[in-house]
């Protein structure tokens, strides 16, 4: 919900940029748990040979969603880092017209 209320608060062109770094600082400390974890993403690879985790929406086995949830918080990081440089663009260039 974090990621989502930032972003559209960014469509109505309103930046917060501390926010952004905050919400990839805690979401990369999040992914990096779910490397380790013991149904993460590590076990996914090294016991289960990085089979297939979206074949079926149903998540049967609990390393399958930990899994998913590791790549989601990707997505987010990559969400939030966009916001991020997006927002520092538009501030330079508000302090470059305004000089």
């Amino acid at each position: 919900m974090y990621t989502a209320v930032l972003c559209w608060l960014a469509a109505k062109k309103r930046y917060y940029p501390k926010l952004y770094l905050y919400g990839i600082g805690v979401y990369t400390l999040y992914a990096v748990y779910k490397v380790f974890d013991a149904n993460g993403l590590v076990d996914w690879i090294k016991l289960h040979h990085a089979e297939n985790i979206a074949g079926t929406m149903k998540a049967e086995q609990p390393w399958i969603e930990e899994s998913r949830e590791f790549f989601g918080l990707l997505i987010l990081i990559a969400v939030l880092a966009i916001n991020y440089y997006v927002a520092v663009k538009k501030r330079s260039e508000k302090n470059v017209m305004g000089q």
